[in-house]
């Protein structure tokens, strides 16, 4: 099995090959301060809140989350169910990286929180890499990805501006 770390930098250097992955990243500005949006990002559970594709997720493992946690994902993809087991592969107090995978595809989610006055500023970044035949999709998968980066901006911005200043969903 490969290292979980090299595999993110390996994804990470065919990113810069064109063709061979769908990529999108967005930037945008929440009010929430850096430590209160990365304790409640860390627990990938929440997507089922902040991510529009997202059907269900749910921990595997148990305690607390660290690196090395890992979740079970189902997700509503161009109207084809996607289920892929994500773990948490890099987590500080400005970065949150998970891993997705399944026999198809291998997806690495980082999110990037930077202090801004009293909130902050997020980088969500996905890349998405096609296994086998599946390549074939990249294209479409790239037009996809594009139009679900900006549903998932737009909610997840609407969830951590909801959460108060200690990490909680504001009521």
């Amino acid at each position: 099995m490969v290292p979980r770390r090299l595999l993110s930098g390996l994804l990470r250097a065919l990113q810069r090959v064109p063709g061979t992955m769908p990529t999108v990243s967005r930037t945008f500005t929440v009010s929430p301060p850096p430590p209160v949006v990365v304790d409640y990002l860390k627990d990938f559970a929440h997507a089922e809140q902040w991510d529009p594709r997202t059907r269900s997720c749910e921990r595997i493992d148990s305690g607390p989350v660290t690196e090395g946690a890992y979740w079970h994902n189902v997700s509503k993809i161009l109207g084809v169910t996607a289920e892929l087991t994500y773990t948490l592969d890099e987590l500080t107090d400005r970065k949150v990286v998970f891993v997705g995978e399944n026999g198809s595809s291998t997806s690495v989610d980082t999110i990037t929180v930077e202090p801004e006055g009293p909130g902050s500023v997020i980088t969500y970044e996905a890349e998405l890499h096609m296994h086998g035949t599946a390549r074939l999709l990249n294209p479409v998968m790239k037009l996809a990805f594009e139009k679900m980066a900006g549903d998932t901006e737009k909610q997840l911005a609407a969830v951590l501006n909801g959460l108060d200043q200690r990490g909680g969903v504001s009521r």
